[in-house]
């Protein structure tokens, strides 16, 4: 069959491609130019990209935006978008799919039929990789959009990724567990008609968007044999190899250089083998000689660190992707944030009695109980809608100040530490920042959070106090934010009474202000301190 005749063929497809728009932004579609062959997109040709001055489209709708010819399989791959109507112009410009990743690849010479080439999709601003975690459709499973397909481990979470065509799941390439899959290489393949699946049982990804493999060079006929003769010398490079003393009588020559160099390193000639003419001793022999010597002596202390490395029982651990991305943003941090940090001591006494009527309440009412943490996110979300400079990050050209505040919370899981979000938090009542922060805490425990439960804030709390009774810490800032609140646990003092002879008992909790110097001034860290520290102790504040 022909490639425009097959094309007719599967032209039935496109009364369904308003369907397809309404699931993904940049499409592939088939056309049909008008004498296919004359701008040479026969089988089997080796082509480029190649321009068309005029074509036959299907819907008049479509503007094309880019048609590249391939080598041996993919004869023709088109990406389309929506646009206004316009004249049947091609633009030499590849424009590529924001979230598909996905090409439609029409095969001729190789004898595959029509097929889609699924990618790895981009599901973070930061994800350069990602793994798949399991596939949920199996091969030949009929596939529709909006079904899930697989899950994908990004650099923050496990996310679900959607089909975003109907057909059926022909190839797949990269299997449960497979990790380090760069953003846009092909992990699956899909076809319209479920006959033709079978037929991508042995299939292989085309090398022709991976990086060319080098050429082969021929193999170098082996060399000719030599029969050298004895004064010949060796064509190898010359090394200067320590021989047994010579016996009595035997002159040793040296030049007088070799000579002194030498007597300055206390090195016998008898123990050096010459390579100069007639087998006399010059320079390069005693350098030779004393570098042989120094790597031996220097091997000494490395051989018995490595036997006592090999002494030690232990386990290699392999990185998940969220730890290797924490790793790689928070050294980003300290290496290009310059951290400041204020400690204050806060009393909580009327925080304690304030949470335990509250909790009443709730207890009585069914919600959820309210915790001390739950203040302080309401308190630091407050202290930044009062102060706002704290509600910053910086960039090169200026200060970026939001008019959000979006309050991130630590939270440590076994896959890692995750950083869910409240947002408004400054806008919402105790109750409702406690329901979401225990649902998203359970969400990151059972690495279920998407994008957009942690993407987007604004500042940082961090509380090791509650859970782990640390005292007091630093907390490094999580970029681009300036700022971030380290909660330390509560404990009881003794301080003065109303008169100098009394004494009383009361507890203060600890918090450190990690902030971005480059931002926020310590005068201002100083001021939103203040503010918070005020509706710490006077909570009721944080109800009006």
């Amino acid at each position: 069959m022909t490639f425009s005749s097959r094309i007719f063929h599967h032209s039935r497809k496109l009364r369904h491609t308003h369907k397809v728009l309404q699931n993904d932004r940049a499409i592939l579609v088939r056309w049909v130019a008008n004498d296919v062959s004359q701008y040479g997109l026969g089988s089997g040709g080796n082509h480029g990209v190649s321009k068309f001055s005029s074509g036959s489209f299907f819907n008049p709708s479509y503007r094309v935006i880019s048609a590249i010819g391939t080598q041996k399989g993919n004869a023709l791959r088109t990406e389309m978008e929506v646009h206004t109507p316009v004249a049947s112009m091609m633009f030499n410009r590849r424009l590529p799919c924001p979230q598909g990743n996905s090409r439609r690849s029409f095969s001729t010479a190789s004898g595959l039929p029509p097929h889609q080439e699924i990618g790895m999709p981009s599901l973070s601003p930061t994800m350069t990789e990602g793994n798949i975690a399991r596939w949920l459709k199996k091969e030949g499973d009929k596939i529709s959009p909006g079904e899930v397909l697989c899950e994908v481990e990004t650099d923050k979470a496990t996310v679900e990724m959607e089909c975003m065509e109907e057909g059926y799941l022909a190839k797949i390439v990269r299997g449960d567990g497979s990790s380090g899959i760069k953003v846009g290489e092909i992990i699956a393949i899909t076809v319209e008609e479920e006959e033709d699946a079978a037929k991508f049982k042995d299939y292989q990804p085309s090398t022709s968007d991976s990086a060319p493999e080098p050429e082969t060079s021929p193999a170098p006929s082996p060399p000719k044999e030599e029969i050298a003769e004895a004064p010949a010398t060796s064509p190898e490079p010359k090394i200067s190899i320590p021989s047994a003393p010579p016996s009595a009588g035997n002159r040793i020559f040296a030049s007088p250089l070799a000579r002194k160099l030498a007597e300055d390193h206390n090195v016998p000639l008898s123990d050096i083998k010459g390579t100069g003419p007639d087998g006399r001793i010059v320079k390069a022999d005693i350098e030779g000689y004393l570098d042989s010597r120094g790597k031996e002596v220097s091997q000494a202390p490395k051989a018995a660190a490595t036997a006592a490395a090999a002494a030690l029982d232990y386990t290699d651990i392999p990185h998940t992707q969220i730890r290797k991305v924490t790793a790689s943003r928070l050294l980003q941090s300290k290496q290009t944030i310059p951290h400041y940090y204020l400690t204050v001591d806060t009393c909580v006494d009327k925080l304690m009695e304030l949470r335990n009527k509250l909790n009443a309440l709730q207890e009585a009412s069914g919600g959820k109980r309210i915790s001390v943490n739950d203040l302080v996110i309401k308190a630091a979300a407050l202290a930044l809608r009062k102060v706002p400079q704290c509600n910053s990050s910086w960039t090169n050209d200026y200060i970026r100040q939001y008019h959000n505040v979006n309050v991130n919370v630590a939270v440590q899981t076994d896959n890692g530490l995750y950083v869910p979000i409240i947002r408004d938090a400054d806008k919402k009542g105790l109750s409702k920042i406690a329901e979401e922060v225990k649902n998203l805490a359970q969400k990151a425990k059972e690495n279920s959070l998407k994008p957009e439960d942690y993407e987007g804030g604004t500042f940082t709390v961090s509380n090791l106090g509650g859970p782990f009774g640390i005292k007091q810490f630093c907390a490094i800032i999580n970029p681009p934010q300036s700022g971030i609140l380290a909660v330390g646990s509560a404990e009881k003092r003794v301080i003065p009474g109303g008169s100098p002879d009394q004494y009383k008992f009361a507890s203060f909790m600890s918090v450190t202000l990690s902030c971005d110097h480059r931002v926020i001034d310590g005068a201002i860290g100083a001021e939103w301190l203040k503010a918070f520290k005020g509706y710490i102790e006077n909570p009721e504040t944080m109800l009006l």
